[in-house]
This record gives structure tokens, sequence and C-alpha cells, in this order.
């Protein structure tokens, strides 16, 4: 397939569905957004570890344009995370712009005709005249270079790519790194596991979890 466009959106997270939702707004009605997943959402659509949710309170993070009701906690879950894009990419219109499963894997500058060429894993090309970058940083989890890993018998995953199918029940755990989503595995995992080890390189300060459960309580009692 060949196909001309004002403007190529690549990737189909938050800032994917906002860069279409405003660039529609704006006019454009002939935009593509080109996604290398069957689904849009980003990290939202690929983070289903226990426990994660987002480290910012809904109000702030959801957008000013499309304000939702549909929450359960200050601080949303991931799955209500992954609907609310589902839901903007039906109250937006999006669907008829979105491409999933083409991931883009080559954009060149056409200097002569001043237009990108982009061609995707399907081997379709699209011109663009505009092309607007909505790739995020989480997409690609990095596994550190630990010696013997490989001779590990038990079942690795790193979080972004949780296998559910490994029951965590009564076994022994090694969880490494202590950072955002540690914080939100670790007491998941503990009211499961045998026994618990957590590998970190920096301590950090942990408070939103016991404000949380402070105002919860609160609420409760009141």
């Amino acid at each position: 397939m060949n196909a001309t466009t004002s403007v190529a959106v690549i990737g189909a997270g938050l800032g994917g569905l906002c860069a279409g939702a405003k660039l529609r707004e704006a006019g454009f009605d002939d935009l593509v957004i080109l996604e290398k997943a069957p689904k849009v959402g980003g990290t939202w659509r690929d983070n289903t570890y226990p426990g994660c949710c987002c480290d910012t309170p809904v109000a702030l993070y959801q957008f000013s344009f499309a304000p939702s009701l549909s929450w359960s906690h200050l601080y949303p879950r991931a799955a209500e995370i992954h609907a609310y894009t589902e839901h903007l990419a039906d109250a937006f219109d999006l669907r008829r712009h979105l491409h999933l499963g083409e991931e883009t894997q080559s954009a060149v500058w056409d200097e002569a005709r001043s237009t990108w060429r982009i061609t995707t894993s399907t081997g379709n090309r699209f011109e663009a005249n505009a092309i607007v970058s909505a790739l995020g940083q989480l997409n690609r989890p990095m596994l550190p270079d630990i010696v013997g890993r490989e001779r590990f018998a038990g079942p690795t995953f790193h979080s972004a790519r949780w296998d559910h199918s490994v029951d965590l029940g009564g076994k022994r755990v090694a969880v490494i790194g202590s950072a955002a989503s540690a914080v939100q595995i670790v007491p998941e995992v503990a009211k499961v596991a045998k026994h618990l080890s957590i590998f970190q390189r920096t301590p950090n300060w942990i408070i939103r979890g016991w404000i949380e459960r402070s105002a919860m309580k609160r609420r409760r009692s009141s």
C-alpha cells in the first residue's frame, strides 16, 4: 500500500492519541497513526504486572480536554488507564486513522519533494508532510547482563513483560531494582511468595502508598 498524508503520527500511546485528537481538532483529517502493537495504549497496554498503577494523581494524568470520572483510585490502575486510551480512540474518531501492527522501520526526508517517505514492517509506504514522534521511552525493556543469568533454571522475566503463567505462590522470589515498578510489585508479590528478596542499587524514599492508604482510612471512618 502506498498512501499520501499530511501528518504521520508514530505511536499510539497517550502521546500519539493526544496528537491525533489535537490534529483532528485543527482540521487535519488525512493523518495516519502508525502503531507497532495490535492495540493502542503504549506502556499501559504492555505493563500488566501485579499492582501496576500510575504514580501521578489521576487529576493531573488524564487529559484536560477529555476528563473521565471512571477511576477507582486516586492513583489510577494500569487497566483503567488502558481502557481510557481505548476510549480516546473511539471518542475522537481515531480508529479510522490507526494502522495497528505497523512498526515504522524507516523515515527518510525527500529534499526535492519536501516530504517524508515512511516504510513500515508490513511493507506499506506512506508519504507525509510532517511526522509527530510519539515513540515513548518505555517500550524496550532492558535486561542487565548479570553473570550467570543464563544458567538460572527458574523462570525469569522483566516487569514490563510479566509472565502470568508463572505462579509465584510459595516460591522464593528475587526482585532486582527498587524504583517505581518495584514499589508497586513488591507488596503484591510479598502476599504470596514464600520468601522475597529485593536487590537495590540506591535506596529511595516511599510515601505515596502511605498517603493514599491514610486518606482511604479517613474516608471509611468518616
